[in-house]
């Protein structure tokens, strides 16, 4: 039996006095064999006589978004989980990519051929609310206990190249042995260069899953060079330690995955490397500076004083708690599981000081400036840089202290 939130029997019974057979699909039911917790929730619906229909009966519950209308996905937000209902569908291969289906929804289809058109016999099990019984055609639950990743049909695998991606990311992910014959696939798959049918976005995607959603995101590098693609794999090690320390699915965690991945990577090289990945200028900008600011950590470790300045210094140029995530875990790498006690005592300093997360708040701002009788010029620029450093290096730290030394600055 799969336990599934109370709040959704409110919508079940709605569905159900309607002659509607609500079957809990997927992602949510397999977690919820692993025992992992889990906000999103694909719900088929099976005897409803239109996708119309479906949205009128679920207005009341909440604000439908629809999504890819002719093959039927209401989206809705309810009690903190976000439910994907959906019509039974086939899927027919038309054209190269992974959007390249002609997809037709059968308000009578029967469960085990809807659930056909799947990838994975892992996510090919569905839980009947009505009944209270697991359905489970391809015996995914068997492959899930017994810790293999197996195709549902290797004949229609073949038809979505993204799937590779989602094996690798699924084996990681799980921690899985992939079958032999889906691995042959996957092998050739790529020797067809099916992936380069994928926009470098949807590509992305799934490396983002892998990267942030296993526990050891080598396993599914180390899967997708073994299929023949062409994937950046070097400091493995690295951000395996890095997801050890992750605790949340975010932006910023892709972020410091992949300063982890490129960290030894030049300036000069990370820009192009990146840019094959993602065309999310502000994401490759920050990975760049958080690599910038490691180098830039190390050189002042290794050569000068983790004094007050430098603390502050760092702080303009990174997240200090993040830089420390990455520093940390390229140090235990390198060093073979030493403890960074250098790491221990910038976090200790950065914490004190206020700013392990957050930099040093300027004192003096262009507004006060302006107060003195300054007109705003691109000398402005100048004399607040200035200040900063001033601060920095500890020759105020009050207000009234700033403005005296503004005072002796403007005198020079």
């Amino acid at each position: 039996m799969i336990k599934y939130p109370d709040a959704l029997d409110a919508i079940f019974k709605k569905l159900k006095s309607h002659n509607i057979t609500p079957i809990i699909v997927g992602g949510f039911v397999r977690d919820s064999l692993l025992f992992i917790e889990s906000k999103d929730i694909d719900i088929e619906v099976y005897g409803v006589s239109s996708f119309k229909v479906l949205q009128e009966i679920l207005q009341e519950f909440g604000k439908i978004n629809i999504v890819g209308k002719s093959f039927g996905v209401c989206k809705l937000r309810f009690e903190g989980y976000d439910l994907d209902f959906s019509l039974p569908r086939k899927d027919n291969k038309i054209t190269s990519g992974h959007r390249g289906f002609d997809i037709n929804t059968y308000s009578k289809l029967d469960f085990k051929t809807a659930t056909s058109r799947r990838d994975f016999t892992i996510n090919s099990i569905g839980y009947d609310v009505v009944l209270k019984k697991i359905l489970d055609p391809f015996n995914g639950a068997r492959d899930l206990k017994n810790k293999i990743l197996r195709a549902v049909d290797l004949k229609s695998f073949v038809e979505d190249p993204l799937r590779v991606l989602r094996a690798a990311q699924f084996c990681a992910r799980f921690d899985l042995k992939i079958e032999h014959s889906l691995y042959i696939t996957c092998k050739e798959m790529v020797s067809r260069g099916l992936l380069s049918e994928l926009p470098k976005e949807r590509i992305f995607e799934e490396l983002k899953k892998l990267l942030l959603k296993s526990k050891k995101p080598s396993l599914g590098f180390k899967l997708l060079n073994k299929f023949g693609a062409n994937i950046y794999n070097d400091n493995l090690d690295v951000i395996d330690k890095i997801a050890k320390q992750l605790t949340t699915f975010s932006e910023r965690n892709v972020v410091l995955m992949l300063a982890g991945l490129y960290y030894k990577v030049t300036k000069d090289e990370l820009e192009p490397l990146l840019s094959l990945l993602s065309d999310e200028k502000e994401l490759c900008r920050d990975v760049i500076e958080l690599v910038e600011a490691y180098n830039y950590m190390m050189v002042i470790v290794e050569t000068g004083t983790i004094d007050e300045y430098f603390i502050y210094k760092l702080s303009t140029k990174a997240n200090i708690k993040e830089l420390l995530v990455l520093s940390s875990s390229i140090y235990y790498v390198q060093n073979h599981k030493a403890i960074y006690k250098t790491g221990e005592v910038i976090y200790e300093k950065a914490k004190k000081l206020g700013v392990l997360e957050q930099k040093l708040t300027p004192l003096l701002q262009g507004r006060d400036l302006i107060q003195i009788g300054l007109e705003p010029s691109v000398e402005f620029s100048k004399i607040l840089d200035d200040a900063y450093e001033a601060q920095m290096s500890s020759e105020f730290k009050t207000y009234d202290e700033a403005l005296a030394w503004l005072e002796r600055y403007l005198e020079l």
